[in-house]
């Protein structure tokens, strides 16, 4: 790896080399992972649009090119050269200018046609105004508040931009300060979700750097289970180089806000639907704590916070995130924006691969995880289903639209509580679907309640994400997941009515664990209803509510918003529709192991209570060969607080 005054003697050279091109140089920054170029001339980027990335591949590091504030035009002038430039049907919505970073941000409806074709308009924009274009998809829906968060992220980030600059360059300082120690090792410690279902975090050590993969609360935790072991002597706040989010689910992002309430002040490292998903989730889990009379362990100054220190991602986009470790992320098929972690340590030091969670298999929303990297010594992968295979995609369709059909007949409601991120999502898919083939009777009304709906939009934002059936369909001005039975819960009295009406309908509330919000309110109106039908289409963990139920349990006490206790008693149907799950089953992980190249001398597994672990591990060995795994391939199930040393 480089040190600083190296990689800035290589920019210095390159920069002396453009001046062939008449490119003149201001200035040459570190920002955050990037090494920045502020140029006079921004022509000359149209004339040679691949600058950047011949820089790049010289340097082996991630080159932006900007316009010094000198050579930018004014915004409104800007705005007024946007304005005829791009064609009314992008359907802007606004023009924001950062003038920090020198930043133009679009919102439109159709991104292409801001771009141009071959990027023909962003380059002209930046040849005739010095301003780079930054467009962010604007969906066409009918409330505005559904896409509000996406909206505070960028009004916030504008906000303090100079800010979040400052940090770029501290940042810049610490990423290229160089390799000082020759004799590296590398290490992981297991803080939470081994063994276990939630509260995932794991702590990668070198003698340079260390980093945290995800940092998620357990939700059936207490006590000293609810967090993951952040009191390890090893892990410092303040010296914590990066943290890296696999994916939007509370129970590995969940805990982000408070690092930086106890000092960290690095870089968070994710997709852009899973910045835009954390941040609404925090803030909903922040609000239903709040609500319970609950101490939340964090507030809205640290979520600001993660929201000025993210630094998002596309998948396998190469980014130094350390010293002596480079990050790129892939598609993990288990939720939108969800990633599988590949790590390069050191000049070839180890490689290693952190599914998160991840699904091996299309779904009706997503595509299959990627099995194809660089590089892979060490592999950590979850385990959750590894001792049961799921039913196929359309046995559970047809499942749940049974359920459905007998739930209403006999004039009752289906209750599914869901993540308001993934299965939401693809149970609307489903049930939209049914009510357009007429497969469930055309009055069903659908209720969706809590951040279902604002989560769904974000679906909207980032359509190239999502399966090809899917995407073409929001690309053609469609909205797969609404329908005119389609109906958004607003607050307690509607919730009430809804639950207490003798209309048919189908119910979609998060938690999908029963552990608080709407889900568990619309259990304690319907439990005692014997028509009604609650039905599980996700996992449900060790501890929670949820799993109770499925274990048996049909007498307990709820409390009401109120603070009240009742004692609910389940007369109502329980239903479980297995095959929904965005988790890769037994096949499914058998089969990654099968496709994955190069293949891993380590697997650790994680991510799944001991009897899926075990049961996992024992196969994985028993089968090595067949899988086409090393002969000598190690296979481990840490605890929490375990330790493995990947080199010596």
């Amino acid at each position: 790896m480089y040190k600083r005054s190296e990689v800035k003697k290589m920019v210095l050279t390159i920069a002396a080399q453009l001046s062939a091109y008449n490119v003149h140089v201001t200035r040459i920054e570190f920002e955050g992972p990037e090494i920045a170029i502020y140029i006079k001339n921004p022509k000359v980027l149209v004339e040679y649009p691949e600058l950047a990335k011949d820089i790049a591949k010289k340097l082996k590091k991630r080159i932006v090119i900007r316009t010094d504030p000198s050579a930018r035009r004014p915004p409104k002038e800007t705005r007024e050269v946007i304005k005829q430039l791009v064609p009314p049907e992008a359907g802007v919505e606004s023009i924001e200018f950062d003038e920090v970073l020198g930043e133009v941000i679009v919102k439109a409806r159709k991104v292409g046609l801001v771009y141009g074709r071959n990027r023909s308009i962003y380059n002209r924009i930046l040849a005739e105004t010095g301003w780079r274009l930054n467009v962010v998809r604007y969906p066409a829906i009918s409330s505005k508040r559904d896409i509000k968060t996406l909206d505070l992220i960028l009004g916030y980030s504008l906000q303090e931009s100079s800010y979040r600059l400052d940090f770029l360059r501290k940042l810049g300082e610490r990423i290229h300060r160089g390799v000082v120690f020759e004799n590296r090792y590398v290490r992981i410690t297991a803080l939470g979700g081994f063994m276990e279902v939630g509260r995932s975090a794991i702590l990668v050590e070198t003698n340079e750097s260390r980093v945290l993969l995800d940092v998620g609360v357990n939700p059936a935790g207490s006590g000293p289970n609810l967090f993951p072991r952040l009191d390890v002597d090893q892990l410092k706040l303040e010296e914590l180089d990066a943290v890296v989010i696999t994916h939007a689910h509370l129970d590995h992002m969940g805990l982000v806000p408070y690092l930086f309430k106890y000092g960290f002040r690095g870089a968070v490292y994710a997709t852009k639907p899973t910045r835009d998903l954390m941040i609404l989730l925090q803030q909903d889990m922040l609000d239903v704590l709040q609500r319970s009379g609950i101490a939340p362990p964090y507030t809205q100054h640290e979520i600001q916070k993660v929201v000025l220190h993210t630094i998002p991602l596309d998948y396998e986009e190469v980014t130094d995130i350390a010293p002596d470790i480079k990050l790129t992320f892939y598609n993990a098929g288990h939720i939108l924006g969800s990633a599988i972690v590949h790590l390069h340590i050191g000049e070839g030091l180890h490689n290693i691969v952190y599914t998160g969670d991840f699904k091996f298999g299309r779904t009706f929303l997503l595509d299959k995880a990627a099995s194809v990297f660089p590089r892979v010594e060490t592999l950590i992968m979850e385990s959750t289903y590894g001792d049961r295979v799921q039913p196929k995609r359309e046995e559970a369709r047809n499942s749940l639209i049974e359920i459905v059909n007998r739930t209403i007949a006999r004039g009752g409601k289906v209750l599914i509580p869901v993540m308001a991120v993934g299965r939401a999502q693809e149970i609307l898919l489903v049930l939209v679907d049914a009510l357009t083939k007429k497969l469930i009777p055309g009055e069903t009304k659908i209720y969706v309640d809590g951040s279902i709906r604002e989560v769904t939009a974000l679906h909207l934002v980032y359509p190239e994400l999502l399966a090809s059936s899917v995407r073409s369909r929001i690309l053609n001005d469609e909205n797969p997941f609404d329908h005119e039975n389609v109906v958004r819960v607003e607050g307690k009295k509607m919730r009430e009515d809804v639950a207490l009406s003798s209309e048919p309908s189908v119910i979609l509330a998060p938690a999908g664990m029963l552990t608080g919000g709407p889900s568990v309110e619309y259990l304690r109106l319907m439990a005692e209803d014997p028509r009604n039908t609650l039905t599980f289409v996700s996992y449900q963990a060790q501890g929670t509510l949820g799993r109770r139920i499925l274990d048996g349990e049909r007498e307990f006490v709820l409390v009401d918003e109120e603070g009240e206790p009742h004692v609910v008693r389940v007369k109502m149907d329980v239903e479980v529709v297995d095959g929904f799950s965005g988790h890769s089953d037994r096949r499914q992980l058998l089969a990654f192991l099968a496709n994955i190249s190069p293949k891993p001398r380590n697997i650790i597994l994680n991510h799944g209570e001991p009897q899926s672990a075990l049961s996992l591990a024992e196969t994985i060995r028993r089968k090595a060969e067949h899988l086409g795994l090393p002969k000598d391939v190690r296979v481990y199930t840490p605890y929490v607080l375990d330790s493995l040393t990947l080199t010596r």
